[in-house]
């Protein structure tokens, strides 16, 4: 197992993600560790009273694509995982929900970062007006079951929080069928 062998290095401190290399021993042998710090972040799964799922579009400038996602975001400074949640789904899309469940939390890519994901399920929804960020443009859409199906088939299904959390939603409603 690789053990830290001398102080972190901070080469890189931005807004969204820092970045850190750690000295370790492995087997014997000196190396390092490039890790990017980020705080963790949430994405909410969320059903209307129609089995629709809320499902957003977004540019991403660091893939250069508009992707298919759930509303997600990361935690403000003192806030909790489920506060993050709801703020995030209230912002992105207008809605809030009655009933919140943490599905899970995961780490999308730990070979490099150490970014925790909260995965929430919402329910028992009601929609007021989105409160988007000035710098973000977001479309919003619900999708029934066929539409999931279709998503995580397809090639759009290119968002790994999206398609964790999307078949999980798929499972849950297999496991629901008479």
């Amino acid at each position: 197992m690789e053990q830290r062998s001398g102080p972190e290095q901070w080469v890189y401190r931005g807004r969204t993600i820092s970045v850190r290399v750690d000295p370790v021993v492995v087997k014997g042998t000196q190396a390092s560790r490039e890790v990017v710090v980020r705080v963790p972040a949430v994405a909410v799964i969320a059903e209307d009273s129609e089995s629709r799922v809320v499902i957003i579009r977004q540019h991403r400038w660091a893939v250069q694509q508009t992707l298919y996602e759930l509303p997600a975001g990361k935690l403000d400074s003192g806030e909790s995982p489920i506060e993050a949640a709801q703020r995030e789904l209230l912002e992105e899309t207008g809605y809030s929900a009655d009933s919140w469940q943490l599905v899970t939390t995961f780490y999308p890519s730990p070979g490099y970062t150490d970014e925790e994901i909260f995965l929430y399920y919402a329910y028992g929804l009601s929609h007021s007006q989105s409160r988007l960020d000035a710098d973000e443009e977001i479309e919003t859409e619900l999708w029934h079951g066929e539409q999931i199906e279709e998503f995580v088939r397809s090639a759009q299904g290119v968002n790994g929080i999206a398609l964790i959390g999307l078949q999980w939603w798929l499972c849950r409603n297999l496991d629901r069928s008479p």
